[in-house]
């Protein structure tokens, strides 16, 4: 399960509306937005990179298990929509079914979103077939945040960018910025999971890499445009502090996307950039993981190893 993302200008509109629960962005907000898409090539390629995903995931369950799993992709804001695959995986006959978001860290508003989508789902089929249990039994691998590979992984795309990217002098004193999906602050009162497993992620990179404590921090990315608070610090904030500090060069490496978005084209390689270049830092970022092996072994060993949970709370 994946986030989603519009394809063409076109779809923009249509698509933030999903994300707002049926309410259409303001026009304000709509050209905003219409020009950072604009701004990106007017196409994240997300979908293409989330069926990759799918397609490397179903090669290795094949490998390990053949014949044992068959792979569905759904979207959580477009197409296709998790409610559109769950009604095809009931039509093909699927009974059991693991689920798993694209997304390494479990919060109540994130992963429980996806979850939501496929009870959904299959609070639909039930209603339309007179049933009462749901057509398919659905698990889900709601975290893989400590995954050997996918820590592994963001360690490689650190020593790779750090050596790639800089001279040797900015290499030597370089700051790392590990970034996530910022999310409303009212997740600190439920005791979301979210901050307590993006630090563990953080704690797993950093023994990786021996990375001194004055070498790295982290900060939250992409808050959303509502009246409430978000967690922070914003990384928005922290370039600028960086540089008062007296650094010149840095690197962000998010921990909570694992593939191109507009969350990583926008803001971070045009948004942070500008940020960035008038504060006076050289600023880079890791690669972002795609489709990789690496990866690609996390979310099998997650999906080999659901955790059963009943609802999306």
């Amino acid at each position: 399960m994946a986030y989603g993302s519009p394809n063409s200008l076109d779809e923009v509109l249509p698509y933030y509306t999903d994300v707002r629960g049926g309410h259409a962005p303001s026009p304000e907000h709509l050209a905003i937005i219409m020009d950072h898409y604009r701004l990106v090539g007017g196409n994240t390629g997300l979908l293409a990179i989330s069926r990759a995903q799918a397609e490397a995931l179903q090669a290795r369950l094949d490998e390990t298990a053949p014949g044992a799993y068959r792979v569905y992709l759904g979207m959580r804001h477009w197409r296709p929509f998790i409610t559109d695959v769950v009604r095809q995986m009931a039509a093909d006959g699927i009974q059991e079914a693991i689920g798993i978001a694209l997304a390494p860290h479990d919060s109540r508003i994130s992963v429980g979103g996806y979850i939501a989508k496929v009870e959904a789902g299959l609070a639909a089929l039930a209603q339309e077939r007179s049933e009462a249990a749901p057509a398919i039994h659905f698990t889900y691998a709601r975290s893989w945040h400590t995954d050997p590979h996918f820590l592994w992984l963001l360690a490689e795309r650190v020593k790779a960018a750090l050596g790639e990217k800089f001279t040797p002098e900015e290499r030597a004193d370089a700051h790392v910025i590990f970034t996530a999906h910022s999310l409303p602050q009212r997740v600190l009162e439920w005791h979301d999971p979210y901050p307590a497993q993006l630090r563990e992620t953080v704690d797993g990179v950093v023994e990786l890499l021996s990375l001194n404590e004055s070498r790295w921090t982290f900060a939250y990315q992409s808050a959303g445009r509502t009246d409430e608070p978000w967690l922070g610090p914003s990384i928005l904030d922290v370039i600028p502090q960086l540089a008062a500090g007296g650094a010149r060069a840095a690197l962000v490496c998010p921990i909570g996307f694992i593939a191109d978005n507009l969350e990583i084209l926008y803001d971070i390689d045009i948004d942070c950039h500008e940020r960035a270049a008038q504060a006076g830092i050289h600023l880079e970022r890791i690669a972002m993981p795609n489709a990789d092996p690496l990866l690609i072994e996390a979310l099998l060993t997650a999906v080999r190893q659901p955790r059963k949970v009943d609802t999306g709370a």
